[in-house]
């Protein structure tokens, strides 16, 4: 099966620069219909999208920027968003425009060929590359092939509650996620929080006595819950004047997995602005059916089933 990528992943490709910086390449491009990538410049007033590939002149009209797949027309927003970043598209034709060759380019017929030859493959529990597009207060729109977007929302980022998904991603950031569910138009609900690692994967990098670093993510009255990892908080015992998003250097006092708790005492707490870490990974399959977070042991039972 042909591979199909987020837009933002063919652009440095060798293959991508090789055919974009030569007439006579793009012109076998057109015949062999291949997916070409380069970053779209401005927009005009009649929401054709204007790109140059190499020497040539390059637009793709308005009626090819996207293709109808829920809304059932397309939205000026999506087209205008598109500024400034790269755009997946084949080459249609060459034309001499007022004097000057003018490629014309169509983003519409990638997403059409992705929505017949590779949506109707993805199932629930499939694990597949995504690129982060926006993000809203209640989840991230990620590209899951050709600029065709799901959504994640923000419950099925991390198993550590976030008060905003940038807590987690930037936009433009390369990512893995998991199909979670279709609705009735057929659109893409993911995940990502069952990649990160069970609990008991997470706590192994731990041990009672350890003081570590953590980030404060809510305040109780019965304690404060600072998280270690993505999918992995502990419970520290209540201290005045800290808040949310701080970060935290606390102390581990005991570990219980029978209980899926880690008890903490915070010893200090400071602002800061560290740079994101980028997820790190336990699945690297292609397919999962069932995840299990809580330890075999564990009083609760958390899983998610696909």
């Amino acid at each position: 099966m042909k591979r199909y990528s987020p837009e933002g992943s063919l652009i440095n490709s060798r293959e991508n620069r090789h055919i974009i910086t030569s007439e006579e390449r793009l012109k076998k491009a057109i015949t062999d219909k291949i997916f070409l990538e380069e970053t779209v410049d401005y927009c005009d007033s009649q929401h054709n999208l204007h790109l140059k590939l190499g020497d040539i002149d390059a637009i793709i009209p308005r009626e090819e920027c996207a293709a109808e797949l829920f809304e059932g027309q397309i939205k000026d927003i999506a087209i205008i968003t598109r500024v400034n970043k790269p755009v997946q598209f084949t080459v249609t034709d060459i034309a001499v425009i007022n004097g000057k060759k003018t490629a014309f380019l169509s983003r519409k017929k990638v997403q059409e060929e992705f929505i017949h030859n590779r949506l109707p493959y993805i199932s629930a529990g499939d694990i597949i590359d995504a690129r982060v597009t926006h993000l809203e207060n209640f989840g991230a729109f990620c590209d899951i092939g050709c600029g065709i977007n799901a959504l994640l929302p923000i419950d099925n980022i991390s198993v550590s509650r976030i008060p905003h998904p940038r807590v987690r991603f930037s936009t433009g950031d390369a990512i893995k996620a998991v199909v979670k569910s279709f609705d009735e138009k057929g659109r893409i609900t993911l995940s990502h929080k069952e990649l990160l690692g069970s609990w008991l994967e997470n706590a192994e990098a731990y041990s009672p006595g350890e003081t570590v670093s953590g980030v404060i993510r809510s305040i109780e009255n019965y304690g404060i819950f600072v998280e270690l990892t993505p999918n992995l908080s502990g419970l520290a015992e209540y201290v005045p004047n800290v808040y949310e998003g701080q970060y935290a250097s606390v102390f581990i006092k005991s570990i219980l997995p029978e209980k899926m708790k880690i008890k903490l005492i915070i010893i200090d707490s400071f602002d800061a602005d560290y740079p994101k870490v980028p997820p790190r990974y336990f699945i690297n399959k292609n397919h999962i059916e069932e995840f299990t977070y809580s330890p075999p042991n564990c009083q609760k039972t958390v899983s998610t089933t696909f």
